[in-house]
Order: structure tokens, then sequence, then C-alpha cells
């Protein structure tokens, strides 16, 4: 018998609600709205999202993928994460990753309404408006970590964290200290990834670092389901 998720999905409907509707940062919000008015011109017949970005994916996830925040003329145009910032994008770099490996149907990330489905993953960022110059504040990261709170608690079954770049490492190194995790001998591992390819910084939490990079030859077939830990892919248990 298959799981009810109806209370899951009600909790994350709410959650994705407040974030939609989030004012917390008047320099994000007055730029988001500012580009969804002036557009790019090859997106000028669109209409931009132009709000918060909430998360996106499968709600029995065990492997949360945080980014850093919305593209202006990606998710900020689009509504949804990591979608709509071109041919080549970092949108279709993941999702070919993640369709490779079984957790995407789909090798490309254009539009909301594309037929793009996870399975066994979730997407968010740490920042859920697009910032001026692809950079938040470190008060705006502060803030936007409420809404990365609550929607972790609405995913019960997430096990690995793979953050993409150094904001999102830190972000969700924040959110550990937060709930009292950071040095507990059993914390959701984190592994942070760049786009060079997939280079993973492996962080303890004692500050020690090693870095090895990882490239597609060396993914499991198609179907398996796998999370980057500790420099190699392996399967999700």
């Amino acid at each position: 018998m298959k799981p009810d998720l109806r209370p899951i999905l009600s909790r994350l409907t709410d959650v994705h609600h407040a974030i939609t509707s989030c004012e917390k940062c008047p320099r994000l919000r007055n730029y988001c709205t500012q580009i969804a008015r002036d557009k790019k011109r090859a997106y000028r017949s669109d209409t931009y999202w132009g709000r918060p970005v909430p998360g996106f994916g499968d709600p029995e996830a065990s492997v949360l993928i945080l980014g850093l925040a919305p593209a202006a003329h990606g998710a900020n145009r689009t509504g949804r994460v990591f979608t709509g910032d071109g041919a080549g994008g970092s949108g279709d770099f993941l999702m070919t990753a993640l369709q490779r490996n079984g957790f995407a149907n789909l090798n490309t990330s254009q539009r909301a309404d594309d037929g793009l489905r996870l399975t066994g993953a979730y997407i968010a960022a740490a920042v859920r408006c697009a910032p001026p110059a692809n950079k938040p504040t470190p008060e705006e990261i502060t803030r936007c970590l409420d809404h990365l709170e609550i929607e972790v608690e609405c995913l019960p079954k997430v096990r690995v964290v793979v953050a993409l770049g150094k904001i999102a490492f830190d972000a969700w190194f924040q959110l550990l200290k937060r709930r009292g995790d950071a040095h507990s001998r059993t914390p959701v591992p984190a592994v942070t990834c760049s786009f060079d390819g997939i280079t993973p910084v492996h962080r303890s939490f004692d500050g020690s670092r090693s870095r090895e990079k990882i490239t597609s030859r060396r993914s499991r077939s198609p179907g398996s389901r796998t999370s980057v830990v500790s420099g190699s892919f392996k399967p999700v248990r």
C-alpha cells in the first residue's frame, strides 16, 4: 500500500504559499519586480513570475539539492527553481545528471508546465528571490533560512544534501547550527558541488576540507538512485 502523502502535500502547499507571499527583503523584492516589469528581449511575450520561488520535487525525497537563488530571467521568470535559464544552462545541466541517475524523467528544465517530475529528489534554494548580481547579503540569507527550515521539516525522508556552491553549503550549516545538529554525530551529510563537472568540497564540521573532481562517466547506470557522498556516487538506502 502506498503511503498517504496528503498531509505532507498539504503542509508543503502552506509552506509554498508563505514563501511566495514573503516580503521580508525589500531590496530583493524591488529587484525581482523590476526585472519582471522590464524583462529580457528574448522573453518579452512572457509573463514573469516575479515572486519568491518555492522548492520543487518529490515530497518523499531522500536527496535535497540546495542551490543559491533564482536566476533573474530563469526561475524569477518561470516560477520553478533551476528552470528556464536557457539551453545548456545550469537547469539543463542539473536535470541531465538527475535523469541519468534515475531522479528525473526529463533532461531539460524549460518551463513550469514542461512535465518534469522528480523521484527521490527535491530542489530548493538558499535564497528565494533573485538577487542583484547574484549576490544576496548575509542578512538576506539569514532571513530566508526560515523558509528552508520549515520546508525541510516537510521532507522527513531527506538523508543527503547536495549544496551547489559555498553559499548554499553555508546556509545548510547555518540551519544545522540553528537546530542544534551541527556537531551531532549523525547530521544529514552534505557535499558542496560546482558546475565544472561536479567538484565536491567535502567539509567536516571541524572545518577540514578535501576536494575531488567527479565526472558523469563515474555515474551509475540509468534507473539507479544515487547520491554524491564522500567523493563517489553511492546508492541511497
